[in-house]
């Protein structure tokens, strides 16, 4: 396959492709559709430029308890399967993707419909590809990122490469086996880190509730989840040495496009990180306000509601305010001479105290737990010497587990970003 240079000026920007492949403006593939819903009965549908268009039900946040703020999704618009759908403020971002189904969108989103024949899953996967983002990039209006929107008229304006049906049928059907492929290979490494997970789970365990001395003598445990505890421990409850410090309930109208970052749950990542990518953010003139949610590096981080319930983080921030919302649990040791804030940390996070949360969860509305609960449930304490050395020897027992778990999460990027390539590769011929 002969691949050639554009040479006029307005598509330039496309680079190299097969000499037989058109070159259109989008106007001449797509019309935009604006069809509305009279009940908003219909499926609710989420734009990513992580998942494209998915189920909004299948993707709620896990401190979402509803698909929407909206009062009513009379007037949102309509969706075919195989309409491509576009977050215009995030186009730029590649927020879009082909529906695999019938279903309504935000209003503030584009609908458009494949004009003739061609394959609109071929133009779902171009228009992901960093060449095309760049392209949607400068022809959004705005001066900020957070404020750049891609309209319709600026949309179909721009140039794109147009394979034969046939080419684009099998420039789709390669891709979509290739990701089953990668896809697969995902699946296997993120099982696998579970594994080690899991085997670092159940030593911390061992370790809090047997402590370091073999020799130890034992007490019989009358809480539940622990069998025995050395003897020389305290067994005491939650509030007597931890404040358990609720955020704020933000509202949506205190958000703004850009200022001081929250920490909902949703930024709480499994593996064990603040993800602000997503986080919503104040006004930094309001910072005053909130001087008493304010997060501080190291800070141990809990989800109190939802379906992720007890995931928990340690606060890895440098030089940034960040504030705290209110299903977010902020565990502080009252007193650092009886309880070091690592060892609470490991704690909190061992199956010991896991068990515990899960077993005071209350299930009326959305699971959720508080102060209340966490008065019932019960913290092993060593002296703080022993502790100390506790944590100094899980962090040298768990090294290599670590180490294993942070190349496996590395293969994953680097086969994402695999992934990322072949697709732009494909779609512009350059794959046989």
């Amino acid at each position: 396959m002969i691949a050639t240079a554009v040479e006029n000026t307005k598509t330039a920007w496309l680079g190299e492709f097969p000499a037989h492949w058109e070159v259109l403006r989008i106007k001449n593939l797509f019309q935009e559709m604006d069809s509305r819903s009279e009940t908003g009965s219909e499926e609710l549908l989420s734009v990513s430029h992580y998942t494209g268009v998915t189920l909004k039900r299948e993707s709620l946040e896990n401190e979402d308890d509803h698909l929407t703020n909206a009062e009513s999704l009379v007037g949102y618009k309509l969706v075919q399967q195989g309409d491509l759908v576009i977050n215009i403020m995030l186009a730029w971002n590649g927020s879009l993707g082909i529906s695999p189904y019938n279903g309504i969108t935000s209003p503030a989103y584009c609908v458009y419909r494949i004009i003739g024949d061609s394959n609109p899953e071929y133009f779902g996967y171009l228009f992901t590809a960093n060449l095309f983002k760049a392209e949607f990039r400068r022809h959004s209006t705005g001066i900020i990122d957070s404020r750049l929107r891609l309209y319709s008229d600026k949309f179909f304006s721009i140039f794109t490469v147009v394979p034969p049906k046939d080419e684009q049928d099998e420039i789709v059907q390669y891709i979509k086996a290739q990701e089953e492929k990668i896809n697969l290979f995902i699946q296997k490494k993120q099982r696998f880190i579970e594994l080690l997970k899991e085997q670092k789970s159940s030593m911390v365990y061992k370790t809090i509730t047997n402590g370091l001395n073999e020799k130890v003598i034992f007490k019989i445990s009358e809480i539940p989840f622990a069998e025995k505890f050395p003897a020389h421990y305290k067994i005491e409850k939650f509030n007597k040495y931890v404040f358990l410090r609720h955020g704020f309930q933000f509202r949506d109208y205190d958000f703004t496009e850009e200022g001081v970052r929250i920490v909902k749950i949703t930024q709480l990542n499994p593996n064990g990180y603040l993800d602000l990518t997503k986080a919503n953010t104040i006004e930094e003139t309001r910072i005053k306000e909130f001087k008493d949610i304010v997060i501080n590096e190291g800070d141990i981080l809990m989800a109190l509601t939802g379906g992720t319930i007890g995931k928990i983080i340690r606060a890895d921030i440098k030089d940034e305010v960040l504030l705290q919302n209110y299903r977010v649990g902020n565990f502080i040791p009252l007193n650092s001479e009886e309880l070091d804030k690592d060892y609470l940390y490991l704690q909190l996070s061992s199956p010991f105290i896991q068990k515990q949360i899960n077993y005071h969860v209350r299930e009326t509305g959305q699971p959720n737990i508080g102060k209340g609960d966490f008065r019932k449930i019960f913290l092993a304490i060593p002296p703080i010497d022993e502790q100390k050395q506790i944590v100094e020897y899980i962090k040298t027992e768990t090294a290599t587990i670590d180490t294993a778990i942070a190349k496996a999460e590395r293969e994953i990027e680097l086969i994402r970003e695999y992934k990322e390539a072949m697709i732009a590769e494909a779609v512009m011929g350059k794959r046989k």
